[in-house]
């Protein structure tokens, strides 16, 4: 006997938050639709969507025409909505942001500014005000207060959505990868086992693999960057805030921070080390020849652009890698932290960071292209897991109006 063939009007690659948020944004405006998402791992959020920090970020990092500024905000409360659907606990703690320096104290206010500009609730406040919001860390002359930064779990997320997708019909298959191919002016799957009149490719760090295939964001190298944590638990560091240093001013990293989480833990983190394995969470495994290839090609156009200075990077994120140096960067935020002696690791995260190959540019912002009958989501960082909501019903609203 052959095998069935499996049909839908719009087949999703990928059911993280970003693919499950497209599929219920689709049957939200045309619930006659037959949507469904495959996800090649056994279970939901085996990565991104299971391992991020869990931060519903406030919106103030991203410059106003951005997508992030767009989505952050908005997906920050529609989150708290699907959290609460769900019963999910969410943990209401805000941040403080600090500056260790005259400098970064001046960079406050571009921060600050951002923030205002895109619809963000935030207070820049003097750092004698500190002790009365969070009485562990300390600023140079001031520091902002983000009121509605708060924390959930990520992976009782990405099940609620798949949960809310069930709900209104959509269908997810488990254990199946696909190829797409252009057949006849078509993309296709190219076992044609998968038969759909439009294809969205939202498969995260693969999603450019899938692409590539099709000659579609041939432009761009994935090069995947590693996120360590360190956790203790809250008793022995009694942080009741989130502690974030003033962010890079070109590079897409948060810098190194403290979170609290709803287990009662302190973590400290993240590294950002470059990888060869889009899936490397361990030294031998998850990673591939092609994977090499396009990370060779991003660190080769990283490092020969003008936009970063890639030896720095490595000069700065690599010694992060022993505890000692990780906590005595984090200890300029919350001095209390040095003493701490009970530091555990956390199973890593990695940022699928895509690279600009003509300019060396480290992608800040969500890229998404259109080719044929698909659509295809390249990058969808952080904040990717808080502006999921508004931006899977923006790809609907922009790509796939006429489906």
């Amino acid at each position: 006997m052959g095998r069935t063939n499996i049909e839908s009007d719009v087949l999703i690659i990928g059911a993280g938050v970003v693919g499950l948020s497209i599929g219920i944004a689709l049957l939200e405006a045309k619930p006659h639709l037959k949507v469904m998402v495959v996800e090649k791992e056994p279970e939901l959020g085996r990565h991104a969507s299971g391992r991020n920090s869990g931060v519903l970020h406030a919106g103030f990092y991203y410059t106003p025409e951005s997508l992030k500024a767009k989505f952050c905000r908005e997906g920050n409360q529609q989150l708290r909505l699907i959290a609460k659907k769900y019963n999910i606990p969410v943990h209401e703690v805000g941040k403080v942001v600090v500056a260790k320096s005259h400098e970064e104290n001046l960079r406050l206010n571009q921060l600050f500014e951002r923030g205002v500009t895109n619809g963000v609730e935030l207070e820049i406040l003097d750092e004698s005000l500190l002790s009365k919001i969070e009485p562990l860390a300390r600023t140079h002359t001031r520091f902002i207060w983000s009121p509605t930064t708060a924390v959930s779990d990520p992976k009782s997320i990405v099940l609620a959505l798949s949960k809310e997708f069930n709900s209104m019909g959509g269908l997810i298959n488990f254990g199946v990868e696909l190829n797409l191919v252009e057949k006849s002016g078509e993309i296709v799957d190219s076992s044609f086992r998968y038969l759909a009149k439009t294809v969205v490719n939202a498969a995260g760090a693969h999603a450019d693999r899938i692409s590539r295939d099709l000659n579609v964001g041939t432009e761009y190298a994935m090069l995947p960057f590693m996120g360590t944590y360190r956790l203790t638990d809250k008793t022995k560091l009694p942080l009741t805030r989130l502690v974030y240093p003033v962010p890079h001013p070109v590079n897409p990293f948060l810098g190194v921070h403290f979170t609290v989480t709803l287990e009662g833990h302190v973590k400290i983190g993240p590294t950002a080390i470059p990888l060869l394995g889009r899936e490397q969470y361990s030294l031998f495994t998850g990673w591939s020849g092609s994977d090499i290839t396009q990370a060779l090609k991003g660190t080769k156009a990283l490092a020969q652009g003008q936009v970063h200075n890639f030896a720095a990077i490595l000069q700065s994120e690599l010694p992060k890698l022993l505890l000692r140096n990780l906590v005595k960067e984090a200890a300029f935020l919350v001095p209390k932290a040095i003493e701490v002696l009970d530091w555990q690791r956390k199973p890593p995260g990695i940022r699928s960071q895509l690279v600009h190959l003509p300019s060396g540019r480290l992608e800040q912002d969500f890229v998404v292209k259109q080719y044929l009958n698909s659509v295809h989501v390249l990058n969808a960082v952080s904040p990717g897991w808080t502006s999921s909501i508004p931006f899977g019903k923006w790809i609907v609203d922009q790509f796939l109006a006429k489906v």
